[in-house]
């Protein structure tokens, strides 16, 4: 074999061999998580379509620092836990493979739901009051919600002001900012 292709094959190996240790670590951490006990506050997170091995651990991280009481995964794959450290098997998480199952179990459970939207004709999210049991919806960075947010009058679009020239935040920040905004109003 040509030295160049012995490298390749080292590296595709080496590939194959850390996604492997990922996955591995993926699975134990989400049996882990089935102990996870519901955080102090009643709030929710719905993750939409996110991609899975950036944001969610950081989110998972955040969650856990504001108290979330659970974690609703709509259509998101195995990812790396490690930026979590250690929140993924503190916060519960729920798994959906549609958007439509964990509406359904949020409405069930009482809760109001909140869309984040860069969108500037949805109301700003200083000036919406909470209810206890807030669900806030996060969609993908580039392709929004996998859902037409228009077909569910009941989801309340917010936005996050913003005062420069960007078009919107990074997912797990505005995640951050609604998480923290709910517990200032609700537990100041």
């Amino acid at each position: 074999m040509e030295p160049d292709s012995l490298e390749q094959l080292s590296t595709r190996q080496l590939r194959k061999r850390r996604q492997e240790q990922l996955l591995r670590s993926y699975h134990k951490q989400r049996q882990r998580n089935l102990l996870a006990r519901p955080g102090i506050h009643r709030f929710a997170l719905v993750l939409d379509h996110l991609k899975a091995s950036f944001n969610v651990p950081k989110i998972f991280r955040s969650a856990e620092a504001f108290g979330a009481r659970e974690i609703h995964l709509v259509n998101i794959g195995p990812f790396d836990p490690s930026p979590a450290k250690g929140s993924f098997r503190k916060v519960p998480a729920r798994f959906h493979d549609r958007f439509e199952a964990a509406h359904h179990q949020l409405v069930e459970q009482g809760y109001t739901l909140f869309a984040l939207t860069p969108a500037r004709d949805s109301e700003p999210l200083t000036r919406v009051r909470f209810p206890e049991r807030s669900a806030f919806i996060l969609g993908h960075e580039e392709n929004g919600f996998s859902f037409e947010l228009e077909a569910w009058p009941q989801i309340r679009p917010l936005h996050i002001p913003q005062f420069g020239e960007v078009e919107s935040l990074n997912v797990s920040v505005a995640a951050s900012i609604v998480m923290y905004e709910y517990v200032r109003q609700l537990h100041s």
